[in-house]
């Protein structure tokens, strides 16, 4: 007897087709066909003002996509509603260069805040999760520090825990390493390394080449409004 055998292709996590992303009326990147799957991690690079922050922007609800196709982590792009985009983003974890944290509060309150804006009220169920996300970044014993006790390298790492505090299906990382120093910089891309290697999908934009030799990934560049994959 013969079997046949057949591959099925997993459903990618960020799917856009022919897509063109806009800043107002400015066309800034177009004919977008992009997909990335479940545990990938990608680079985006190019130029100041290619185009990465805007697409960026798009994909977690910034900006809207008003030309092409455009899915991630089941939402419809180019239908998404204001009301939906909260729902989008607590998929989606989401890392900035300017780490983003309330100097007026402790890192553990930091973290507290984002998990009761999202509807968590059981405090032992905060607490253990704070603790888990910040054993993961390799910040555990520094939860009753403010942000301005703690380096550059220290506040993107409680930004990147900030990120998986709701178990994002992928992370958007935007210039994640654009404020630090290059051994910082490395230290903080090894924790996005140990992430993605639990089967968390990463896509980051960056200009730091020196990071992408290091840590070899699938690489796409703006450029001249349009993206293309580096080989």
């Amino acid at each position: 007897m013969r079997y046949q055998i057949i591959t099925v292709m997993s459903k990618p996590i960020l799917h856009l087709k022919n897509a063109s992303i806009f800043q107002q009326e400015s066309l800034v990147l177009s004919d977008i066909n992009l997909d990335i799957y479940e545990g990938d991690f990608m680079y985006l690079i190019g130029k100041t003002g290619s185009g990465k922050s805007s697409l960026m922007k798009t994909l977690y609800g910034d900006l809207p996509l008003v030309k092409g196709e455009g899915s991630i982590v089941g939402f419809d792009l180019s239908t998404l509603k204001e009301k939906d985009i909260p729902f989008l983003r607590r998929k989606l974890g989401i890392v900035f260069q300017d780490f983003k944290l309330l100097n007026d509060r402790n890192i553990h309150d930091n973290l507290s805040f984002v998990l009761k804006a999202t509807g968590w009220k059981d405090s032992s169920k905060i607490k253990a999760k704070i603790d888990e996300v910040l054993e993961k970044v390799g910040m555990k014993t520094k939860g009753f520090k403010m942000p301005f006790q703690i380096s550059g390298g220290e506040q993107q790492r409680v930004a990147i825990a900030r990120a998986l505090l709701n178990d994002p299906e992928m992370i958007l990382a935007d210039e994640p390493t654009g404020n630090l120093d290059p051994n910082t910089s490395l230290e903080v891309m090894s924790v996005l390394e140990e992430i993605n290697k639990t089967g968390k999908t990463i896509l980051m934009a960056t200009h730091d080449y020196a990071l992408i030799l290091k840590y070899p990934h699938k690489t796409i560049k703006c450029d001249g409004e349009r993206i293309f994959e580096v080989v």
